[in-house]
């Protein structure tokens, strides 16, 4: 078995966990038995690099159901769960992946996976297809597309696109109903609260909360923190989201202002040096940064280790100290939702990777689409929400033959 993990002897507490997944992802499962049985998948080589957790696992197993053989690794240094990763290995999977890798490791992992010469990719991110168009351009000829988790590698495949550098069919997954407006909002939105309760255990109620970006990620952390108390500041550069927030009830105003009145700071925008280092020495004294967008780039941790003398107090807090007074930075500026904590509940992360499974479908039975970024039709977005009602025992109304008509006809008026 040709893998490299943490630990292969974490692998029966890996299943257990996996198992525990695949529990509460019931429409995957569903996906899983028609693949099964249909075999949509035979003879694709897919190679992964999506955050290894036991969602992820569910993932990786329904693909290979399907038919597909899979190599995956991670898409963040402090994302895999090490137990999960000695599973999967065990099971026969290429599984390149452990938590706490260096970047000299992550990116040699990437290429283990590309070594495998994928014929689709799945990527969060977008390092993954970074590799290829830079690196790894002898892949090329054999991929038949790639499907992109996640708002910061949709942002950079769209400058891609537009830079006519993309040269291969990439569908947005992300981009999805059922994927941005769960994953994205709710599962960000609780998992986010969750990694940072796991690293600091602070008292939320009565603090002032800043959201950095208010796309549906923001205003998931958002809804969440103002559920526990919190008091919301929202900073954005976007005036029609700026204006959703205000209208949600939510303070608003520039960074400027914002880091000398914040106790805690979450980044989720997706772009770089949203908390610059001017800003990062304006805040108060055991004030908490975290980010919930995918790089660590959100925040600027070099400036700061430029300045400040670092100390880890907690596994995922650092203490900062300088001009007197002491920041607390959670995951090392990363993802603080898997740094910290377990990622999304199986439930969401059931219909983001159901999405998965059927962009990789798609683009098996589309051959030869131009190399475009792409969203899944309309109906496959509203299967993937049908099948999710039905695992979840959810029944609702169909229209009647009269309403079908009237709500496609122009001549019946008042």
């Amino acid at each position: 078995m040709d893998y490299e993990v943490k630990d292969i002897g974490l692998a029966d507490q890996g299943k257990r966990q996996i198992e525990l997944a695949e529990m509460q992802m019931k429409g995957l499962m569903k996906i899983r038995e028609r693949f099964e049985n249909e075999k949509p998948l035979s003879g694709i080589r897919v190679g992964m690099a999506l955050h290894i957790t036991k969602e992820t696992a569910a993932l990786v197993r329904t693909l290979h159901a399907g038919g597909a053989e899979v190599a995956i690794t991670g898409c963040n240094p402090l994302s895999t769960q090490d137990d999960v990763a000695a599973a999967l290995a065990e099971q026969g999977f290429h599984v390149y992946g452990w938590k706490g890798e260096t970047k000299e490791e992550y990116y040699k992992n990437l290429n283990r996976v590309l070594d495998f010469r994928p014929h689709v990719t799945i990527d969060d991110g977008c390092d993954l297809v970074s590799e290829i168009h830079l690196k790894r351009t002898d892949l090329l000829k054999e991929i038949i597309g790639g499907a992109e988790e996640t708002t910061t590698g949709i942002i950079r495949l769209r400058s891609m696109e537009k830079d006519n550098a993309l040269k291969y069919p990439i569908i947005a997954v992300n981009d999805s109903k059922t994927k941005h407006l769960f994953d994205n909002y709710i599962g960000t939105g609780q998992s986010t609260i969750d990694g940072i309760l796991r690293a600091t255990n602070i008292l939320i109620a009565g603090k002032n909360f800043v959201v950095s970006g208010y796309g549906n990620c923001g205003k998931g952390v958002a809804t969440r923190a103002k559920g526990m108390g919190a008091n919301v500041i929202v900073t954005e550069v976007d005036p029609f989201k700026a204006l959703q927030a205000a209208t949600d009830g939510f303070r608003v105003m520039p960074m400027a202002k914002a880091a000398n009145i914040g106790d805690i700071f979450v980044t989720v925008t997706g772009d770089k040096h949203v908390l610059s280092l001017d800003s990062l020495k304006k805040m108060k004294n055991g004030a908490i940064v975290a980010n919930s967008g995918h790089f660590n780039i959100e925040i600027d941790i070099k400036g700061l280790e430029g300045i400040a003398k670092k100390r880890k107090i907690r596994p995922f807090m650092d203490e900062y100290s300088f001009d007197g007074k002491k920041l607390f930075v959670l995951g090392e500026g990363r993802l603080i939702n898997l740094a910290a904590a377990e990622g999304h509940p199986s439930e969401i992360m059931s219909m983001s990777f159901m999405n998965q499974c059927l962009a990789v479908e798609y683009l098996v039975k589309n051959k030869g689409l131009e190399p475009k970024v792409y969203t899944l039709p309309k109906e496959v977005d509203d299967m993937i929400a049908k099948i999710q009602l039905e695992a979840m025992g959810v029944e609702i109304d169909t229209l009647t033959k009269e309403q079908s008509r009237y709500l496609n006809s122009w001549d019946e008026g008042t």
